[in-house]
């Protein structure tokens, strides 16, 4: 299983606010199911949140964990998504939030999720998307 690390509030905003694109300056070949890592680090300003969206307290926000899955459905360089910055866009869809998030240390770049971290986010998903993912 691959993995991003997203800096908080937007890993929150990917599993739990709707945000369907992943803004990168950098794209990628891959399609398919990714574990979404929060960073450790500070969490970002939360006013940077597009307008309308729900502000969840600082401290409410896991870091340092995989918080859920999404699909990468591809990239795009244009999008009417309220969540799109430039200069790519990962289209994100099939979002699944993890009911416990599972600690885990993040990476720069498209990561390999550690086995014994993935069977832990794998006991949490739907069957049919643990069935995609692969076996634990």
């Amino acid at each position: 299983m691959r993995a991003l690390t997203v800096r908080q509030p937007w890993a929150w905003a990917i599993v739990s606010a709707g945000k369907d694109i992943e803004n990168r300056s950098w794209a990628t070949r891959y399609r398919g199911w990714l574990a979404i890592h929060a960073a450790a680090g500070p969490v970002r300003d939360l006013d940077e949140l597009p307008r309308g969206v729900m502000r969840p307290p600082a401290s409410a926000l896991v870091r340092g964990a995989i918080v859920g899955v999404a699909y990468i459905d591809g990239m795009t360089e244009k999008s009417r998504s309220k969540w799109f910055q430039g200069e790519w866009g990962w289209v994100l869809k099939n979002t699944h939030r993890l009911k416990e998030p599972v600690p885990c240390k993040g990476a720069l770049s498209l990561w390999r999720v550690p086995a014994p971290v993935r069977r832990k986010v794998l006991g949490q998903l739907p069957k049919r998307v643990a069935a995609a993912l692969g076996p634990r």
